[in-house]
């Protein structure tokens, strides 16, 4: 008699996480962008340059975490194809 429930995994490539990785990510270098311009009075200069590298960045990232997660998904396809085709 199992009196533990059985664990399910975590799916930790939620979109909410997603949102809320990207948010920080943004509001982070928006922040550093504030500080650096107060610091050497180039009111928006800094906030835009930064702003700009992290949303890059962060598109390339969710690029290439996409690829991989389709490459991945592909490779269980063909493996599973692979075995139908010699059962039959």
């Amino acid at each position: 008699m199992k009196l533990v429930p059985k664990q399910t995994r975590v799916n930790t490539e939620d979109s909410l996480g997603l949102g809320i990785e990207a948010a920080i990510v943004i509001a982070l270098f928006l922040g550093v962008g504030y500080v650096l311009d107060r610091i050497f009075g180039t009111m928006p200069v800094f906030m835009i340059v930064f702003v700009t590298l992290g949303a890059i960045g962060l598109f390339a990232k969710l690029k290439y975490r996409y690829d991989d997660r389709m490459d991945e998904l592909e490779a269980q396809r063909r493996s599973a194809n692979d075995g139908k085709r010699e059962v039959a």
